[in-house]
């Protein structure tokens, strides 16, 4: 089947509907019918505002494990094998990203270790290795609606991939919820009524299996009760709750509150996950997966923007181990999902949309209707920001800023947030950590449109980045005047400073006194060009979200025990540890840091990192310096014998340069290297340590090359 006409947008509506359904639902997970009853009476809405809605399992899995496609050798031959190493590359170990209940109690913990310790997908997650009361909890559903975003109309396709993914964690029923899921999501792209959506989605899983039995009894009911949702819940409580099933949380009662709401909503998408957040027990899973479903059903049209898409303003945070991925956007991950839609199917996609997934998907570009790329604002004026098909740089849209009231002389900021701190959340849901989006020695481009208010009145925009640490903002040139004015401004190269903001500034000046708005439109904002910072860690800070979850800034962190002490970071390990800071696409570059090994006899640097799984590590080892490969386990590749003297600083650079490596002490260079086997081409950086090494770190300094 071919790919439908609207489908980059109808994957937008699918992410956003799923990600309104995590945040309605998850001030209230795990809470009964009768306690939410009791504390709101009736739920029309969130329950709870945030600043910022923090990393949720519910969306950390489907952003990242998705990836398995990409990462794998062949995405037309996937096998569960290569999702599970993408659970081991993306999660960090034990911490964040999803529930570590413990092995035997947490499904995705017991699978994650038994990966860990050379059991393989499939049986990692299977009943006969785990038993059916861990294989079969809600896990193996919540997970899987990128599954179906990625086969539009191929239900087919999209129970193939759910079975694969579903199977590395879970088991039985665990894996039948995943392909029942994944083929309403697919399914909605092409039918009109959910009810049909349901009925076909079920010929992909057993007729005789609990789950089919839970669906189908929900479905029963309905047909002879079509207008009393507490009815049916009712039914459903007496006849498949928690207490018919064991476990922390079984994916039966929770599969039986999802065929409810879908069915009881008829075809809204807001009575949907108000019916199914009503109903309690796993409520974010519940309602994320419904909300997915019926994104994708309705269309953004079909979402009251007002009311669930606002708050959200597109950003999402993540906790996965690879830093510059945890801070996005939704048209970034609808975006992503797309275009490995177009490729699984062998199309192409449409024209205005090819630019923008093969060469700035992260970039603001404003074409998914209602989209806002999580731009910001802060100003002394009220001010309103929408998306708008009025006027566009490029495609068909753009972000239109109004400012009200805006007087001359005063100054009104418009940015994308490209690094967040414990500040900017309420909580500390799944320990989310975040390295930034942009780095000094990049360039901000971004265009801009100004409407002069009225007769004497002149409007400027003026780009603009903010530093994280000594709070500066630098300008660059400031313009003015009719048409699409093209903006660019380089943050100066060698900065011991994180870039926290990029955007755009406004003022106007007058002749005389105006209230009169000023209006703008703001297109295609992204960065490029080569980073060249420095850290320097007498500089930094922890990033403290409570005693039991604070990290370095600007580092994610893999395992091991990392802070700050008299300049340095320390870094130990009782078997190993790292941690990692840049972004994950960045190419050809060299990687320098000054190292005093403590203890022990193991301390690296690592290049080209793209997860725990892949990344080369260079340091000391054994009375050696090494340069080691991590692909899904460490192997050296060269080694030379050094001296070592513990207590005593070494500047160790690594250079990077398509599949050369070289590796460089105190200036002098000791190891060169061609890896021509699997070579790994792009990455972030990091720190490393194994066999209970410590080790201090003084300063780093990252330096792109042209």
């Amino acid at each position: 089947m071919k790919i439908p006409q609207d489908y980059p947008a109808r994957v937008y509506a699918g992410w956003l509907g799923k990600i309104i359904g995590i945040r309605l639902g998850a001030p209230i997970e795990g809470w009964s019918y009768e306690m939410i009853k009791k504390a709101f009476g009736e739920l029309d809405g969130y329950p709870v505002s945030y600043k910022n809605f923090a990393a949720d399992d519910d969306s950390n899995g489907p952003l990242f494990f998705i990836r398995a496609l990409e990462d794998c050798e062949d995405m037309k031959k996937l096998e569960a094998q290569d999702v599970a190493n993408a659970l081991r590359n993306y999660a960090p170990f034990e911490h964040g990203f999803f529930w570590w209940g413990g092995y035997g109690v947490s499904t995705e913990h017991t699978a994650y270790l038994n990966l860990r310790n050379g059991i393989p997908a499939p049986r990692s997650g299977s009943i006969e290795q785990n038993g059916s009361t861990m294989a079969e909890q809600i896990g193996g559903q919540i997970f899987i609606d990128p599954w179906g975003l990625v086969a539009p109309g191929n239900p087919e396709l999209a129970a193939e991939l759910a079975e694969k993914a579903a199977s590395v964690t879970h088991g039985g029923n665990g894996v039948y919820g995943g392909v029942f899921i994944a083929c309403c999501v697919s399914l909605a792209f092409v039918e009109k009524d959910v009810r049909t959506v349901m009925e076909k989605a079920l010929k992909y899983i057993p007729a005789d299996c609990e789950y089919t039995r839970v669906v189908r009894a929900v479905m029963d009911f309905y047909d002879g009760n079509p207008d009393d949702w507490r009815a049916c819940f009712e039914f459903l409580h007496d006849n498949f709750g928690y207490d018919k099933y064991p476990g922390n949380c079984h994916i039966i009662p929770n599969a039986g509150v999802i065929a409810l709401a879908l069915l009881y909503g008829k075809g809204s998408y807001s009575d949907t996950i108000n019916i199914c957040n009503m109903c309690g027990w796993d409520t974010d899973c519940n309602v994320g997966n419904a909300g997915c479903i019926m994104g994708v059903l309705t269309g953004i049209e079909g979402i009251d923007y007002e009311k669930y898409a606002a708050p959200i303003n597109d950003f999402l945070a993540s906790s996965s181990v690879v830093g510059s991925l945890n801070i996005t956007d939704l048209p970034f991950g609808a975006s992503y999902f797309a275009r490995l839609g177009y490729k699984l199917a062998g199309e192409e996609p449409p024209r205005e949309w090819r630019e923008i997934f093969e060469g700035r998907i992260d970039s603001c570009h404003f074409e998914y209707p209602t989209s806002t790329h999580a731009i910001r604002g802060r100003s002394p004026s009220r001010f309103h920001i929408r998306n708008t098909d009025e006027k566009a740089h490029s495609g068909s849209r753009s972000l239109k800023i109004t400012v009200f009231n805006g007087r001359p002389g005063a100054e009104h900021f418009f940015y994308k947030q490209t690094y967040y701190t414990p500040k900017d959340f309420d909580d500390s849901r799944y320990d989310p950590f975040f390295s930034p989006l942009c780095y000094p020695g990049q360039t901000v481009h971004m265009s801009v449109l100004l409407e002069e208010p009225g007769e004497g009145v002149e409007v400027f925009a003026q780009p603009y980045v903010k530093l994280g640490i000594s709070g500066e903002i630098l300008r660059g040139e400031k313009v003015s005047g009719a048409g699409w004015k093209e903006l660019s401004f380089t943050v100066p190269a060698g900065l011991s400073d994180r870039v926290d903001e990029t955007g755009v500034i406004l003022s106007c000046t007058a002749k005389g006194f105006s209230m009169e708005p000023l209006t703008a439109y703001l297109d295609d904002l992204y960065y490029d060009g080569e980073p060249d910072y420095r850290i320097d860690f007498d500089r930094e800070t922890m990033a403290v979200w409570h005693n039991l979850h604070q990290d370095v800034h600007q580092f994610a962190r893999l395992k091991g025990h990392a802070f700050l002490e008299d300049g340095y970071l320390s870094l130990s390990c009782s078997d190993f540890g790292e941690m990692y800071t840049g972004r994950h696409d960045w190419t050809d570059y060299s990687f320098d840091g000054t190292l005093k090994p403590v203890t022990g006899e193991d301390s690296f640097i690592n290049v080209r990192v793209q997860g725990a799984m892949r990344s080369y590590a260079a340091g000391f080892s054994g009375g050696k310096l090494v340069l080691d490969k991590n692909y899904y386990g460490y192997k050296t590749l060269c080694a030379k014998d050094f001296d070592l003297e513990p207590g005593k600083e070494y500047r160790v650079e690594v250079t990077v340069c398509g599949d050369n490596i070289q590796v460089a002490v105190d200036g002098q260079v000791l190891i060169e290297h061609r890896d021509t086997e699997s070579p790994l081409l792009t990455g972030s950086v990091g720190v490393s340590v194994r066999g209970g090494s410590r080790c201090l770190y003084k300063s780093f300094a990252i330096r792109g090359i042209t």
